[in-house]
């Protein structure tokens, strides 16, 4: 029987829907079938912080609860790191790289553009960390797709865009980005690089078929991650920022994981870590997040509350 999997529209959505598609065709010699949905998401041009968080990833779960498709993918960082009745992460893939990018006119470097230069983003993490280096940008808030925030640079209504380096790389892109971003000044998202693939958890066949597309260290590093965002209890829209790696230590594998919490003015943060072993991944996050907390977190995090939307 064909599976169907449930994408939204996108290029970019596309792309990592068939790329899962491919994955599990190898591995299991079932055929797939790709089911477009549009999501709320989809049809708002709103600031993705006034949407809120899942909007991209609640029609899919409806139809995946409604059985009209099999299974979805989904850019992790979309969901809610609350979990949805019913349904299960069955396989986090290999990650791509969880990086930002520097897309800029001239070939430029992040610390080639001079000031003034208008630098466009959708993300307030990356805004407020634009801010904090002090380079004297002008952060521009944006929307829409790769291809749409790309064009803004080659038109010159912006010098320069940063995005998820993992977005461009899945379209094949990457000969465009002028600067990955060290995560030392730029820290990515909580499972930036990352998709997860749902399906219904009752349907148990499909969990162990899709199961065997998943990546321990990827599923370690992102389980660490989004435990420190869930505990800090702050959604896709809060300026929190999050990275681990997971390498051999001296006594086996281990986590190493970066979390940091910074105002939207980017005047103030906090950047702490942990380490410990990938099968603690969601302690150590909850552990990080309680640090942050207990460094003052809080404060930071309240600062959103009084930040107008763009």
């Amino acid at each position: 029987m064909t599976l169907r999997l449930g994408t939204r529209g996108s290029a970019l959505a596309l792309a990592q829907s068939h790329h899962v598609a491919d994955a599990l065709r190898a591995a299991t010699g079932r055929d797939v079938e790709l089911v477009e949905i549009v999501t709320a998401g989809d049809q708002s041009s709103a600031p993705v912080q006034q949407l809120g968080v899942g909007v991209f990833v609640s029609a899919l779960r409806d139809a995946l609860t409604a059985k009209e498709i099999d299974f979805a993918v989904h850019s992790y960082k979309d969901l809610p790191t609350a979990p949805a009745g019913g349904l299960h992460i069955a396989a986090v893939p290999p990650r791509e790289d969880p990086r930002d990018a520097l897309v800029a006119s001239e070939g430029r470097t992040l610390a080639e553009l001079p000031p003034g230069a208008r630098i466009g983003t959708g993300a307030l993490r990356r805004m407020a960390q634009l801010r904090a280096l002090g380079l004297q940008l002008e952060v521009v808030p944006i929307r829409g797709n790769v291809d749409t925030r790309l064009r803004k640079v080659s038109s010159g209504e912006l010098d320069a865009v940063v995005l998820a380096r993992a977005g461009i790389a899945r379209l094949g892109r990457t000969a465009e980005i002028t600067e990955t971003l060290d995560p030392m000044l730029m820290l990515p998202a909580p499972a930036q690089g990352a998709l997860a693939v749902e399906c219904r958890i009752d349907d148990e066949d499909l969990v162990e078929l899709l199961g065997r597309l998943d990546h321990a260290s990827t599923r370690a590093a992102v389980t660490a991650e989004r435990s420190m965002l869930a505990t800090l209890e702050a959604g896709c829209s809060a300026p929190v920022a999050a990275f681990a790696e997971v390498a051999e230590g001296d006594s086996g594998e281990e986590i190493y994981l970066r979390g940091a919490v910074i105002s939207p003015d980017g005047t103030r943060d906090i950047r702490l870590s942990r380490t410990g072993t990938p099968a603690a991944a969601a302690e150590i996050g909850r552990a990080l997040a309680a640090d942050l907390v207990e460094s003052g977190a809080e404060t930071l995090l309240g600062s959103t509350e009084n930040e107008s939307h763009p």
